[in-house]
């Protein structure tokens, strides 16, 4: 029989992995792997606050992520910096801003390692239906944007043209990535949920013909990674997060790999 832990575990980590596939497609496709990053890094410093005011850290992280979210958005509309410059100083300066907060705290003991890289086995119960709530909320999401996004992100000024609200749904994106991030460091930490976002979907495009057939896939590989990430873990006795993130890079280098042999083959002239 299966271990309450283990089956929590599961659960949180697939709720998570299953969102984290789709959503890293516009990741992929947009070239946003440093606004995850951003993300990621603001995470610490939101889950510092939420333990200094005696809230949820979840709840702190979610508020601290989509607030540099907007930060991310205000700062690109004036137009003084690049993207890329504006993104690598919130990033650096809220990571910063987190651990300075966390060692204000003397008092109060946390567990740094853990929202770093993650600890996917003490996911609870409360943990899992706050993940499943945010992800429902973003399946949703996801559902209902898809076309609006595929289109800004194909060609953002035909889709001016056909009347979408390109702005509006770049806006809507980085926040339902800032919600992801929000309750995925619970899996893979902090530091590791931009390879959740990425790897998985990367794999996925090297086997897809169809953008819905990527975000598929990369759904699929990305629960793959957690399943089999956690059993590494297990069997191995190697931190949960890191494990998931190397079965995820196992999975790209064979696809990489098939893919490179596949179409050296397909280029080989006739005998």
């Amino acid at each position: 029989m299966m271990e309450d832990f283990i089956l929590r575990a599961l659960i949180g980590g697939t709720s998570v992995a299953v969102i984290a596939g789709p959503l890293g497609c516009f990741v992929v496709w947009r070239r946003m792997a440093y606004f995850g990053a951003t993300m990621s890094h603001s995470a610490l410093l939101g889950a510092a606050l939420g333990i200094a005011v005696g809230a949820d850290p979840t709840a702190g992280t979610i508020a601290v992520c989509i607030a540099i979210a907007l930060v991310v958005v205000f700062m690109e509309s004036g137009r003084l910096l690049a993207s890329d410059t504006v993104m690598g100083i919130l990033a650096h300066s809220a990571l910063a801003y987190g651990v300075a907060a966390i060692a204000l705290m003397p008092g109060v003991r946390v567990d740094l390692m853990g929202y770093l890289f993650g600890d996917v086995l003490a996911i609870g119960w409360g943990d899992i239906r706050v993940i499943a709530a945010i992800g429902f909320a973003l399946g949703v999401g996801i559902v209902t944007l898809w076309r609006p996004l595929l289109s800004v992100t194909v060609d953002e000024e035909l889709a001016r043209v056909e009347g979408v609200r390109a702005a509006a749904a770049r806006v809507a994106l980085m926040l339902m990535l800032a919600l992801l991030v929000a309750v995925g460091m619970k899996v893979v930490g902090i530091l590791l949920i931009v390879s959740l976002l990425v790897i998985p979907p990367a794999a996925a495009r090297m086997i897809s013909a169809t953008p819905e057939g990527m975000a598929l896939k990369s759904a699929l590989l990305a629960a793959a990674s957690v399943a089999l990430g956690m059993s590494l873990s297990l069997t191995a006795d190697v931190p949960a997060g890191p494990a998931i993130v190397i079965v995820a890079s196992l999975f790209f280098a064979l696809l990489f790999l098939l893919r490179r042999g596949f179409d050296g083959l397909s280029a080989r002239p006739p005998t």
